[in-house]
């Protein structure tokens, strides 16, 4: 779901590398409200993993799609911060994820798709906010994430019974 705003963040982009080179003295980026985010990601990527390994056959491709692109987003904020703090790209968030398995497996009975709605809902909301306060790079990554979270709990979690 990122590549359909491939073109706006590229112009955002190149906007924030325009604006930058006019500023007088570089100061190191923040990266907290990027870890925020990243927690939201793993948060959400294990949802719903959790919730497709208990879903109808219906639901469940869905859902695990969702893990998918969240896990994603994940990957993308982690390079972020890793690159912002001038520390080598990890090329995976497994550590993160087999931690969150671990607790959520004992947290009782599995989310439903209405948890991973409301989960990717906050996500999206908390996304959006974040990117009007940044510019350049990061403010198309996290507006690319709030709309693929968006179009996940609008679109793709929606389900309509067969007509009989």
């Amino acid at each position: 779901m990122l590549i359909g705003a491939g073109r706006g963040i590229a112009a955002v982009a190149l906007l924030g590398q325009t604006v930058s080179a006019c500023a007088s003295s570089p100061t190191p980026p923040a990266v907290e409200d990027l870890k925020a985010q990243l927690e939201l990601a793993e948060r959400d990527s294990q949802t719903a993993r959790d919730a497709a390994a208990a879903a109808n056959p219906v639901a469940a491709p869905a859902l695990a799609e969702v893990a998918s692109e969240r896990s994603e987003h994940a990957r993308a904020l982690a390079e972020e911060i890793a690159r912002a703090a001038g520390e080598p790209v990890q090329t995976t968030t497994e550590t993160a994820t087999t931690t969150t398995t671990t607790t959520s497996a004992q947290a009782g009975p599995p989310p439903s798709v209405r948890d991973v709605i409301n989960a990717l809902r906050e996500s999206a909301d908390s996304a959006t906010a974040l990117a009007a306060e940044l510019s350049g790079y990061r403010a198309g990554l996290l507006g690319s994430i709030a709309a693929s979270c968006t179009a996940s709990y609008q679109v793709a979690l929606v389900f309509r019974e067969p007509a009989p």
